[in-house]
């Protein structure tokens, strides 16, 4: 018995925000559900190869030129979407090792590409900046891929670019998922205390 995943979002009615366990049996009797059958979950999987195969190519040209990889690209990324960023944080974030962050970091920081300051209230962290190389770097890096998605958000529609935000939500984990959570607005969470 094959079982799917299959997310169910905030907004819907009389429901919560958890995963739920489906058996594809179910599933396939169901008319509206022709989206689930394994030749359309196939031809998403392949779309999202092909789709981050096309995302990442420009990148990694201007990443090579210089010696770097995608581990880089991640860091810099990163590093400049959260300036102060600890490196416990980073860690959390890309789920790789000391080891292999050390080694991308470490690079990074005798290239010139980001900066590293001691915590002021945790003398133990290290927390990371780009430089002004990094940030050109990053903006290099990252200008091709904003427009790649901006093309495809305007081609899509509204609708159809926050269908693609609930899919891509219904892929991660709860944690990640709890990132993109809305905030809860001031008054209501004095409520909730």
């Amino acid at each position: 018995m094959a079982l799917l995943y299959v997310y169910v979002p905030l907004n819907a009615s009389n429901v919560t925000n958890r995963i739920e366990h489906v058996n594809m049996a179910d599933i396939k009797a169901g008319v509206n559900q022709l989206f689930l059958r394994e030749e359309e979950l196939r031809t998403g999987m392949e779309l999202l190869f092909y789709a981050y195969r096309e995302f990442t190519a420009e990148p990694d040209d201007i990443l090579a030129r210089i010696g770097f990889g995608r581990a880089h690209h991640r860091v810099i990324y990163f590093v400049g979407r959260y300036p102060a960023i600890t490196v416990s944080e980073l860690l959390a974030i890309l789920k790789i090792t000391k080891q292999s962050l050390s080694r991308v970091l470490g690079e990074l920081v005798r290239e010139g590409y980001i900066s590293q300051a001691t915590g002021q209230r945790d003398r133990r962290q290290r927390l990371l900046e780009l430089t002004e190389k990094g940030t050109e770097l990053e903006r290099q890096l990252s200008e091709t891929q904003r427009q790649r998605i901006a093309r495809a958000y305007r081609m899509a529609g509204a609708e159809a670019v926050e269908g693609f935000r609930k899919v891509m939500m219904g892929m991660l984990d709860d944690d990640d998922r709890a990132k993109f959570a809305p905030p809860v607005p001031p008054r209501l969470a004095a409520v909730k205390r």
